[in-house]
């Protein structure tokens, strides 16, 4: 069953139905093809559908479409598949699956089954990211924009910017502790926010474990440094970054306010509890994609 986010992200106006139905090998599946209209249809119908036994539901949409069909999924024996359509593809990018809706339909055609871990933030899955922070007020101010896509989201950044200001932040692992004055605190299962922006070049899908990102604060002359390690592997060598790599971790905060999973935003309170759960979702991958 391939469910359909008619709204999604970027990749709105190319026929992504069409290509699913005339690409789509039948003498490998038969399917379907459903539109959602309203937030949390999309898990309503994975769990619809899982409970009937299908193979596969396949997310037609972006990073909330994937989140909400993944979340009817967990514990399933139907597995996860994606043709991404959103501004950022987290989870198809570190995946392996091409964001051209074409070619993504052609992988689906030879693809195979493997698991992956998840987090849950409160009672919350994610499957790529959540965190508090800059990148949660970002998150926040997209999701109240007219329009979608990467140039929108650049603008909520800009914006959020000029007003930001850092905040404390306990975190609380198994056996330690730690106070930091941060500009976000990311909690990362996979490996990339989206668009190629690795906020965490080493996470893996399948460790059992939670790379926990702390960007301490950093002034404009390190933004373009900054920059271009995100975008080529290499946040985790600066020198304002910390990694921990845990398999659950407390974030405590001064106030309520802002967060995020998977780029949905969130209003939570001052103490945020965040575990990784190891397995759990079955997905399809490219039959020759490794390391994930």
């Amino acid at each position: 069953m391939f469910v359909y986010n008619p709204i999604s992200g970027g990749r709105r106006l190319i026929p992504v139905v069409p290509i699913i139905e005339r690409f789509t090998n039948r003498d490998l599946y038969d399917f379907e093809i459903v539109s959602t209209d309203h937030k949390g249809h999309s898990t309503e119908l994975a769990r619809q559908y899982a409970a009937k036994n299908y193979d596969a539901v396949i997310a037609v949409g972006g990073d909330g479409t994937v989140n909400e069909v993944g979340c009817g999924l967990i514990g399933t024996d139907t597995a996860l598949g994606i043709i991404p359509c959103g501004s950022g593809n987290g989870l198809a990018r570190h995946l392996g699956i091409p964001i051209d809706p074409y070619k993504a339909v052609k992988w689906l055609n030879k693809s195979r089954f493997t698991e992956i871990d998840y987090g849950m933030m409160e009672n919350q899955p994610f499957f790529c990211t959540c965190g508090v922070g800059f990148d949660a007020k970002v998150s926040d101010a997209f999701s109240k924009s007219s329009s979608r896509g990467i140039l929108t989201y650049l603008e909520s950044i800009m914006k959020e910017i000029a007003t930001y200001h850092n905040e404390t932040y306990k975190l609380s692992f198994d056996n330690s502790s730690e106070t930091f004055e941060a500009f976000f605190i990311t909690c990362a299962n996979a490996d990339q926010w989206g668009n190629n922006a690795y906020i965490a070049p080493t996470a893996s899908l399948q460790d059992g474990l939670l790379d926990v990102i702390a960007a301490h604060p950093f002034t404009v002359i390190d933004a373009p440094l900054i920059a271009f390690q995100l975008f080529n592997r290499l946040i985790d060598k600066n020198p304002k970054v910390d990694v921990r790599k845990c398999s659950r971790v407390t974030i405590t905060r001064d106030s309520e306010g802002p967060a995020h999973f998977d780029g949905e935003p969130v209003m939570m309170g001052k103490v945020i509890h965040i575990e990784l759960v190891s397995g759990g979702l079955k997905v399809l991958i490219p039959d020759k994609h490794h390391g994930i």
